[in-house]
């Protein structure tokens, strides 16, 4: 994971090399715990999830403390789980491991529990995306998938770039009751910026 990723303007985050956005959902809810700045740790907010073949990011519609952003290498996701409560909303939970830092030690950081709750509308067309992704993501990474927890924070969350998506988008399911925002083609807009490591401080340039 990373907290406060880097975000264009308009509330968009900004892209690594080779990273391609599949769809946006608005109207969700995400829950996050082992937050440092936030109270007892945990985090709740309403905001925006963008989906890519590198991983999941989550853009809060209103800042919660100096918590804006956060995202979540597909290759760190683990025991994700599609939940239907009767009396509550359908929802997405799992865990991540963080990206640790570099020249930080890992022990100082521990696997994060999160959920995304489908607050406004159905969810037809993001959970069956959200899961064949990663599965996707997985079958092109063969070492990550007999990873334990421990080994997954040596695994560069940047491989799953390499992941093929364009099949699966074309034979993607679209739910009309399901508000999610399909990208089928990638904004040309500051296509300039790229990012190309997690632990980059500035944004880069692919030339």
């Amino acid at each position: 994971m990373a907290l406060n990723p880097q975000l264009f303007g308009d509330g968009r985050p900004v892209p690594f090399t080779n990273e391609m956005f599949v769809l946006s959902r608005d109207g969700v809810e995400f829950e996050i715990d082992k937050i440092p700045s936030a109270r007892e740790g945990k985090v709740k907010a309403r905001g925006t999830i963008f989906l890519s073949n590198v991983r999941i990011v989550f853009v809060t519609s209103q800042q919660v403390g100096n918590f804006m952003a956060f995202d979540m290498p597909l290759l760190y996701v683990h025991n994700e789980k599609f939940n239907q409560p009767i009396f509550f909303c359908n929802n997405i939970s799992g865990q991540v491991e963080p990206v640790v830092p570099e020249g930080e030690h890992q022990a100082l950081y521990s696997t994060h529990s999160f959920k995304i709750l489908f607050k406004e509308g159905g969810c037809g067309t993001f959970v069956p995306l959200f899961f064949n992704l990663i599965s996707s993501v997985r079958q092109y990474n063969q070492h990550f998938a007999n990873a334990t927890s421990h080994n997954m924070q040596h695994v560069d969350p940047l491989q799953a770039s390499q992941t093929p998506v364009d099949e699966m988008m074309r034979h993607a399911y679209i739910d009309p009751n399901d508000p999610t925002r399909i990208f089928l083609q990638q904004s040309t807009q500051e296509s300039q910026l790229r990012r190309r490591s997690y632990h980059s401080p500035h944004l880069e340039s692919t030339i």
